[in-house]
């Protein structure tokens, strides 16, 4: 058995700190008030258009105005009584102030107007609450809700706050103080006991009483469905929850949603981004490439018109040369050239011309030759 004592909250308080509130407009009303408390009764609207009214308690007259103006109060010493709003207050009630009361008005010619009663009744009011639970043989859970002190209790049940559902309760009646919850209950129990003076309320945690609910082949083969305590279970090999079925929502799969976009989006970046640097990287290579290449093949028709031109210029001048005359000093490249030609006698002439070149000097080209103007 389980006991839990929870936290009172006394939304009334208790003899002196007790008020109430009672219509007393219609005939026959019952007002309610504790000893030692206040009460309030509201006996007409206003008084501005009586002349006279008087209020008697059990056949003697306690109150007694003309013309909005109170001649005598009995009790006026723990007692008001305000025209404008048609209200009398009791302080400080006694055994004594419990019983009927008949309000009685009158026209300005002293004929009746009006006559009502009502009865105030006593109450002590509920001072504490306690709540004891205790798990039963099959994993329900009896729940008591005892008050200390009050009259004629009446008690409410909620749980997180919210009016027990028959889903919840083996027992169907909730305005008792024992209620047995079934076996998957589980949450911020609360009860609450009031009367007409008074409430009070208390909230304890439950939780369930360590039963599971199997659904499932035993190990011979029985097929096994109910409530068992799961330290003890050894009817099934996999347990099962309490038989509810839940649906799980989209929203449920939002953040995992959410992550996976996000991881592909940051993919997707660093891929392109890394193809953009590549595709930069090719681009200038090739681009330095075809430089290098242009300005290969610019030195080269360079080249390529300088040897057309300096092969020209030397045909121009075969005609000119004189292969027996040493003293030409013929460039050893034109000589060779003219010998590749057959246009000298390489026995007759060879040696005196590389006689006459070696004393022009090697360094000598075809362009300083010509450019002396002087004829081979």
């Amino acid at each position: 058995m389980k006991a839990v004592v929870g936290f009172v909250v006394i939304l009334l308080g208790v003899s002196h700190g007790v008020k109430t509130h009672c219509d007393g407009r219609q005939d026959g009303a019952q007002c309610y008030g504790a000893l030692g408390g206040t009460v309030d009764i509201q006996l007409m609207d206003s008084t501005s258009e009586i002349s006279r009214y008087q209020l008697l308690k059990n056949s003697l007259k306690i109150l007694y105005a003309i013309n909005n103006k109170v001649i005598f109060n009995t009790i006026a010493h723990r007692s008001h009584f305000s025209p404008s709003n048609g209200t009398f207050r009791i302080n400080n009630l006694s055994i004594t102030d419990r019983g009927k009361y008949t309000l009685q008005t009158f026209d300005s010619d002293g004929r009746s107007s009006g006559e009502w009663t009502l009865q105030l009744f006593f109450q002590a009011p509920v001072s504490s609450v306690l709540l004891v639970s205790e798990c039963l043989s099959q994993g329900e859970m009896r729940v008591s809700c005892s008050s200390e002190g009050g009259d004629s209790p009446q008690y409410s049940w909620t749980l997180d706050g919210r009016t027990l559902t028959d889903a919840e309760l083996l027992s169907r009646n909730i305005k008792t103080n024992i209620i047995t919850l079934k076996q998957h209950v589980s949450g911020h129990l609360g009860c609450s006991v009031k009367n007409h003076v008074s409430k009070v309320s208390k909230e304890q945690r439950i939780s369930t009483c360590g039963f599971i609910f199997i659904n499932c082949t035993s190990v011979n083969g029985t097929q096994v469905s109910g409530w068992v305590y799961a330290a003890n279970n050894t009817l099934c090999i996999e347990p099962t929850s309490e038989p509810t079925t839940t649906t799980q929502t989209p929203m449920g799969h939002l953040p995992l949603i959410s992550g996976v976009l996000s991881t592909l989006i940051i993919f997707l970046v660093v891929v392109v981004a890394a193809i953009c640097a590549q595709w930069k990287k090719k681009n200038s290579k090739t681009k330095e490439e075809e430089n290098d290449q242009e300005e290969i093949f610019a030195d080269l028709t360079v080249v390529k018109r300088q040897a057309k031109q300096l092969e020209k210029r030397a045909e121009l001048e075969f005609g000119q040369v004189n292969c027996d005359d040493p003293d030409s000093k013929m460039p050893v490249i034109l000589f060779n050239r003219l010998l590749s030609t057959g246009f000298c006698a390489q026995e007759e002439t060879g040696e005196q011309w590389e006689n006459s070149i070696t004393e022009a000097g090697d360094g000598a080209i075809l362009e300083e030759h010509m450019g002396e103007g002087r004829n081979p």
